[in-house]
């Protein structure tokens, strides 16, 4: 009997994922705050889409507004339990899914660290607005908070197909427990 080979670890996956999605997120919030301040909101799209600068205190959907300081704290808490996980971590899929969940809670971080009024509460720069300005339709979100949506939605799909983080399918039964296909021989016992 062999053994089965375990894939190779994704930490790297990770934090490629993680780092080109930061830093696309920290550059266009720089930009946003460069070519938006004081302005109207920018329709593109033909008004599919809005830019538009707003500093954000609170989580999305304006929960938590006043509370910067506790998202700042579950943020670090999401970092570090995903820097941990990393570790075991050998699905391609949840090593992207988990990249773009770390880029996120970092962007965010960033402007919750470094951005006025001061460390742990300062206001994310949000500047993406869907279907209406002023997040009449939508909440205004930017890259990061993006980046974790998808992330999250990659890892609960990953999950549902059962498809675990160490690179093994929760669904898919074991060689021994399967019949035989058609044309391939039984194993030997």
């Amino acid at each position: 009997m062999g053994e089965t080979q375990l894939p190779p670890r994704r930490v790297g996956l990770v934090a490629a994922v993680a780092a080109v999605v930061l830093v696309l997120d920290v550059v266009t919030k720089v930009i946003a705050v460069d070519a938006l301040e004081g302005r109207e909101p920018v329709r593109v799209l033909g008004g599919l889409v809005y830019l538009q600068l707003l500093r954000n205190p609170g989580a999305a959907f304006s929960m938590a507004t006043g509370m910067t300081w506790v998202l700042a704290l579950v943020a670090i808490g999401v970092v570090v339990a995903i820097v941990w996980l990393a570790r075991k971590l050998r699905s391609t899929g949840w090593a992207i899914g988990l990249g773009l969940v770390l880029a996120g809670a970092l962007g965010n971080l960033v402007d919750r660290i470094f951005r006025a009024p001061g460390p742990l509460q300062g206001h994310v720069v949000d500047f993406v607005s869907v279907f209406a300005p002023n997040g009449e339709v939508w909440p205004v979100f930017n890259v990061a908070d993006s980046s974790i949506v998808v992330g999250g939605i990659l890892i609960v799909l990953l999950t549902f197909l059962g498809y675990e983080y160490d690179g093994t399918n929760s669904r898919k039964k074991p060689r021994e427990d399967r019949p035989a296909e058609v044309g391939e021989a039984p194993e030997a016992q």
